[in-house]
């Protein structure tokens, strides 16, 4: 486990951070562009689960992923080859897909897009989506530059379907509690 003794260090003061291997980049460098939206990704999750704390398994499953996300950025901060670094590894990518085909099951089909709201957890599952979005354009950025396990863009990828069904199923939720349901998208606004 780590231990953090110290919060403040001074060792950014002058626009610089150290990555996982002990180097030192710019704070504004590609790597921690990404690192930071997935901190702002999980963030996000973060909040959606303060929506859904009446639903045990969903927050037990946001759980899950914020872990995964942590693991994400692990893997993220240390360049080059693993050795014996925590990489983040298929399992997780196929867990994300188990869990979209449980909660869509019950889903009924689209028949348009879906705008972001409906109930206030669905609203919020948006949101994080549109962050992993970004934080997965970033990977995507940094990937084409250097090196990167492949798994991270699939798992950015998948996550981000994955707030979309659970977002869809929060809004079927209210639903059948006599909610609104999904939001879809009016074609030119009438």
């Amino acid at each position: 486990m780590v231990r953090i003794d110290r919060v403040v260090t001074r060792g950014g003061d002058a626009g610089k951070t150290s990555l996982g291997d002990g180097s030192r980049v710019g704070k504004d460098a590609p790597r921690i562009e990404a690192l930071g939206a997935v901190d702002e990704a999980n963030a996000a999750i973060g909040l959606l689960r303060c929506a859904v704390t009446s639903a045990p398994d969903t927050d037990a499953m946001l759980a899950r992923i914020q872990n995964d996300l942590f693991d994400v950025g692990a893997d993220l901060c240390v360049p080059g080859p693993a050795g014996d670094r925590l990489r983040l590894t298929a399992v997780s990518i196929d867990r994300l897909e188990a869990e979209i085909d449980a909660l869509n099951a019950g889903l009924e089909p689209l028949t348009s897009f879906v705008l972001p709201g409906g109930t206030e957890a669905a609203a919020r599952a948006h949101v994080a989506r549109a962050a992993v979005r970004r934080a997965e354009r970033d990977v995507v950025r940094l990937a084409a530059a250097e090196a990167l396990n492949p798994v991270l863009v699939r798992y950015l990828n998948r996550l981000s379907d994955h707030l979309f069904v659970l977002a869809r199923a929060c809004n079927a939720d209210a639903c059948h509690k006599g909610g609104a349901g999904d939001v879809l998208w009016v074609p030119g606004g009438g």
